[in-house]
């Protein structure tokens, strides 16, 4: 278990977290999201030791990591999967790592299996694919067969397989009531990994919550409607506290409305629907949409819309 308190920390004038306090529990995989500058890489050095808190404070498995005894053994990490020594094989890498902690051999051949590495165990490390550098990353983060786990960005430059395999992975790590703890920008892959989620924003707080609830919410009161006179009926719908989207394809998404408040307008000024539906939105919707003020670098004219969609004002 990860606990946070009030947890804060500035460098000079900027804060980069700011009263941060959740807990990532075991036996789920809980996804850390937030916005590029958000404090997720800040926050995940604290809970590391790293970097010490300006204020707050966090434990793992209940002690600070620095006083675990054997830490290796309560928390396994991955922040940077390019922090090895490029000149030493993968295998030895290991190897190194569990003779100074007293891990033995056989722990490094389990791992090596484990992330599928045999094949180029006896290779150095610097030679190395990116993808091959993640899993030498996570083969290390579970090397001494930890309670916890921290991953930021496991599936950074693996093909389809090996994103599979993370997620296998992560999921079963939880379901032998391990703390799985993992950030990721890919919206669509936290969304089959991740049950739960806490998300940040400019170093507070913004949601801690399930994966369902937080979509749920953005997906509130949000109706998908196709018909062959959507321009038509989109004016019919604008109104105030109403907002429509015309796709190219002419679909409408429609929010403030409910589903048969649009479908009486509909019958009422004779047209025709093909589709009418509420319509759940997508994490990285939900996300885009919750974030929206804590976006920190926006590229210009970004409004997190589809391409070639346009709003019918009210």
């Amino acid at each position: 278990m990860i606990e946070a308190r009030s947890l804060t920390k500035r460098y000079g004038e900027t804060t980069a977290v700011d009263g941060l306090s959740f807990t990532v529990r075991p036996g789920t995989v809980t996804g850390f999201l937030g916005p590029n500058g958000a404090g997720k890489s800040t926050t995940m050095r604290m809970i590391l030791g790293l970097d010490r808190p300006t204020s707050g404070s966090v434990t793992v498995n209940g002690r600070p990591y620095a006083d675990h005894p054997a830490p290796l053994h309560e928390v396994g990490a991955l922040l940077e999967a390019r922090a090895v020594h490029t000149g030493r094989t993968a295998y030895n890498h290991l190897l190194s790592l569990a003779a100074t902690t007293g891990i033995p051999r056989r722990r490094v051949d389990e791992v090596v299996d484990l992330v599928g590495l045999r094949a180029v165990a006896r290779k150095r490390a610097g030679g190395f694919s990116l993808g091959m550098g993640q899993r030498l990353g996570i083969a290390s983060a579970l090397l001494g067969d930890p309670r916890t786990v921290i991953l930021d960005e496991p599936v950074n430059g693996l093909d389809p397989e090996g994103i599979l395999w993370v997620r296998t992975l992560l999921k079963n790590l939880a379901a032998e009531g391990r703390t799985v703890f993992v950030s990721s920008h890919l919206m669509s892959e936290m969304a089959l990994t991740a049950e739960h989620l806490i998300v940040i924003g400019r170093g507070r707080l913004i949601a801690d919550t399930s994966v369902r609830e937080f979509v749920g919410r953005a997906s509130a009161g949000r109706v998908k409607v196709r018909s062959s006179e959507a321009v038509r009926l989109a004016q019919l719908l604008a109104a105030q506290d109403v907002t429509v989207v015309n796709d190219e394809d002419g679909t409408l998404h429609v929010t403030g409305l409910t589903s048969d408040r649009i479908g009486q307008i509909a019958s009422d000024n004779a047209v025709t629907l093909f589709e009418l539906a509420p319509q759940q939105a997508s994490l990285e919707e939900a996300f885009m949409e919750l974030t929206a003020d804590a976006v920190e670098y926006r590229a210009p004219g970004g409004d997190g819309r589809p391409a070639g969609a346009e709003e019918v004002a009210a």
